[in-house]
């Protein structure tokens, strides 16, 4: 499931994420979300106040959801994974 205003935050450094954020504002988008699980929360929770800090004063935290995702690890057991979503809107 992939959206069409939406960053997903994997192992780049911030600053490639906070580029995608301000490109889709900058191609038209109301609202971005910024999507992140495990240990890569805090570096969603960076992108954002990077990008409303220093690059887009004008944008602002609508929402954000957590919850929890239940995951297979490479030897086949399951475990529970924490998940954000992060929205900015314009």
């Amino acid at each position: 499931m992939t959206k069409n205003n939406a960053v997903y935050v994997g192992k780049k450094n911030v600053m490639s994420y906070v580029l995608a954020v301000v490109t889709l504002f900058n191609k038209g988008e109301g609202s971005v979300q910024i999507m992140s699980r495990g240990r890569s929360i805090s570096k969603a929770v960076d992108i954002a106040e990077i990008t409303r800090n220093r690059f887009m004063p004008e944008v602002k935290v609508s929402d954000i959801t957590i919850g929890t995702e239940e995951m297979t690890t490479k030897e086949g057991t399951k475990t529970n994974v924490s998940i954000i979503e992060i929205t900015l809107t314009k």
